[in-house]
């Protein structure tokens, strides 16, 4: 097959990192795989595979009648035969352009916390987590394949040296590192990121000697920033430190005895034989566990409200203070983590449910009259959408995050709360909570 793969944007992030490691692996399987993309950090990861790139311009329309003309042309030019969307744009300009006008099939993904609701639904659809898969078929995806975010579990393993990257930032060997490596957004990100100052600058006043470690950038980094400041003045030492962003961040992962994180940064701590706390919004954090997992496995690495210690940066103090209590608690819980990536969220396995699903694409194309029909209701919707953010952004409530990381376009949000049961485990019934999104 020929496949143009085509991600959201190019900068740090787990998305679009995704995109360019499922090219790479479907490229492994014996498929010819182009990147179309626009310029940013992550255009060297594409060359150093050695991917043919196609560039598109950086500033444009979301979604660009340029781009979907390019894409058309790209398509019929090379007898392209699988377009890949990662996130809505790209799925909405392909979707309008070469799924009504070319033989090609368009695929699309998603790994935000939710479906937007003027995706098309014809469209085969693939999504990061079970409980969106759900969601997403009860609102009208005919075609909706699970796809968990894959880790390269070859490149990202427990032998890589974080030494190295201790020394560097003076770090002594008595000091236990907690790792955050994100990007900086308001969206999704900072409430983690700041309830991680505070628990850890508490946790630094009279416990034992830690260090937290920011890797990666954005536009909140100036409230992270006057965070850790905060906690740093109150300890007396640089107990938070911003590291900025790695074009590569493996050696923060080896460098690291504990790791915060959500989503594909939770994934890729876990292969680095770390143990973790999930973080989220409305105060949740959670230890992985072997008894917390399996809410991990449905509602995806990320969660909302109380978890089985309560909420906001006492709980996350007290996951903390469990995992620092303790080295063989930490290898523990680390290995328990890397076997379950190893298990289900290998970068091979992923690869090969891809190309699956573009097999079951060409296979089953839907039919030009069904296509017209979910063109013109997904315009339609985006359209209403569009207005909508102006009117948000003139009214001074807009998110200033971009769409594809707010996650909040069109469904209602089944997050898994975590209750305390006697014996202190998470609990065998799972109480859900539903959080309404901004459609």
């Amino acid at each position: 097959m020929k496949v143009l793969v085509y991600p959201h944007s190019m900068e740090m992030g787990g998305s679009q990192l995704n995109a360019i490691q499922l090219a790479e692996a479907v490229r492994a399987l014996g498929h010819d795989v182009t990147v179309a993309s626009e310029t940013g950090p992550l255009l060297d990861r594409v060359r150093e595979t050695g991917l043919r790139h196609i560039e598109i311009p950086r500033h444009r329309a979301r979604p660009s009648p340029r781009v979907s003309q390019m894409l058309r042309s790209i398509v019929n030019e090379g007898a392209v035969d699988v377009v890949h969307g990662h996130e809505w744009p790209p799925i909405v300009e392909a979707f309008l352009s070469v799924g009504l006008s070319t033989r090609a099939a368009v695929v699309g993904t998603v790994m935000s916390m939710s479906v937007p609701s003027f995706l098309p639904r014809s469209l085969p659809l693939t999504v990061g987590t079970e409980m969106i898969r759900r969601a997403a078929i009860a609102a009208g995806h005919q075609d909706v394949t699970l796809l968990e975010p894959p880790v390269d579990t070859s490149s990202d393993h427990p032998l890589v040296n974080g030494a190295n990257f201790r020394a560097a930032r003076n770090i002594g060997p008595d000091e236990v590192v907690i790792a955050m490596v994100c990007r900086l957004v308001p969206d999704l990100k900072l409430e983690g990121l700041l309830s991680a100052c505070d628990a850890v600058g508490e946790i630094a006043l009279g416990g034992p000697p830690v260090r937290l470690l920011i890797i990666g950038d954005g536009p909140a980094r100036p409230s992270v920033e006057a965070r850790a400041a905060r906690t740093n003045s109150l300890v007396g030492r640089n107990v938070v430190v911003l590291v900025g962003e790695m074009s590569d961040p493996r050696p923060g992962y080896a460098a690291a005895d504990v790791i915060i994180g959500q989503g594909g940064s939770a994934l890729r701590g876990m292969a680095f034989g770390k143990p973790l706390v999930v973080v989220g919004e409305d105060g949740f954090s959670e230890l992985l566990t072997p008894e917390s997992a399996s809410t991990f496995l449905q509602q995806g690495w990320y969660g909302l409200g109380k978890g089985s210690r309560g909420a906001g940066a006492s709980a996350l103090r007290s996951a903390l203070e469990t995992i620092l209590a303790s080295a063989s608690l930490r290898q523990e819980l680390g290995g328990f983590g890397r076997r379950l990536v190893e298990h289900r969220f290998s970068l091979a396995h992923a690869a090969k449910t891809i190309e699956q699903t573009y097999l079951h694409a060409l296979r089953s194309k839907s039919s030009t009259s069904q296509r017209l029909a979910d063109a013109g209701r997904c315009a339609a919707r985006l359209a209403s959408y569009k207005v909508q953010r102006k009117y948000q952004r003139w009214m001074g409530l807009a998110s200033t995050e971009d769409d594809n990381h707010r996650a909040r376009i069109s469904a209602v949000l089944s997050a898994t709360a975590i209750a305390p049961r006697s014996d202190g485990a998470a609990p065998d019934s799972l109480r859900k909570v539903s959080r309404q999104t901004d459609s």
